[in-house]
């Protein structure tokens, strides 16, 4: 939320002044073909004006009448990995970033980085994903709008950040498990398949799908600037967006 400053109101009236009175001065001139009584009237027009303009700027600044508040709004991207859950949410992100919204991304492969340390059975998940949700819930409080990009496979988990804050919107990235496979560029599949990791979403772990999600995008059938375009036109349908 942005609010005008006095410094900024000085600005805009000096500069509208400049602009404005010459163009009264050109008037005048070209009417009258007299110097002398197009500066004056430009002289007289540029004290009362600036005074009057300022003061203008600075009670409608006070007056909410035409503003529109928008509502901060945690976005949620969930789906297997691979799904292509953090190339869309990157591409929304920008969009979103674009039309002036305050945005923080947040992606489980660079969280992870940053805390290393973080397991992989379903309670270290769990955790995880609580204090991910937690984070998401004081950005939105504080009129950031959080897009998390995270397996997140447990119901439980993605029900507890949809209860802890105002604006959830679960994105279901309901690309196929073959699919993502396909796409593993990681190799990770291989290599939970060949028993080299345990405990892998998809393979010998489960992936417990949104029963009643928001959005739902199958990234097989859809590019991302459509699938970005199904989750902008959420966001309009449902006034977090102008």
């Amino acid at each position: 939320m942005f609010k005008e400053t006095r410094l900024r109101s000085i600005i805009k009236t000096i500069s509208w002044r400049i602009l404005a009175t010459l163009t009264t001065f050109l008037i005048v001139l070209i009417f009258t073909k007299k110097l002398y009584l197009a500066l004056a009237v430009g002289g007289v027009e540029v004290v009362a004006k600036t005074v009057i303009y300022f003061f203008h700027e600075r009670i409608w600044n006070k007056i909410h009448f035409g503003k529109v508040q928008l509502k901060p709004f945690v976005l949620w991207f969930t789906g297997l990995p691979s799904s292509g859950k953090s190339t869309l949410a990157d591409f929304v992100a920008e969009r979103l970033k674009k039309i002036g919204l305050k945005v923080e991304r947040l992606d489980g492969d660079k969280v992870r980085q940053i805390f290393p340390q973080t397991g992989f059975s379903r309670e270290e998940r769990n955790a995880h994903i609580r204090r991910i949700g937690y984070l998401c819930s004081i950005l939105e409080k504080n009129g950031i709008c959080p897009l998390a990009s995270f397996v997140s496979p447990y119901r439980e988990a993605r029900d507890f950040v949809r209860n802890i804050t105002s604006n959830f919107i679960e994105v279901y990235v309901a690309t196929p498990l073959e699919v993502c496979e396909r796409r593993d560029i990681k190799g990770l599949y291989k290599k939970a398949r060949s028993g080299e990791i345990n405990q892998f979403t998809g393979v010998n772990d489960p992936y417990e799908a949104p029963l009643n999600p928001n959005i739902t995008i199958n990234t097989e059938k859809t590019s991302v600037e459509e699938s970005a375009r199904i989750v902008l036109n959420y966001l309009r349908n449902n006034k977090y967006l102008k």
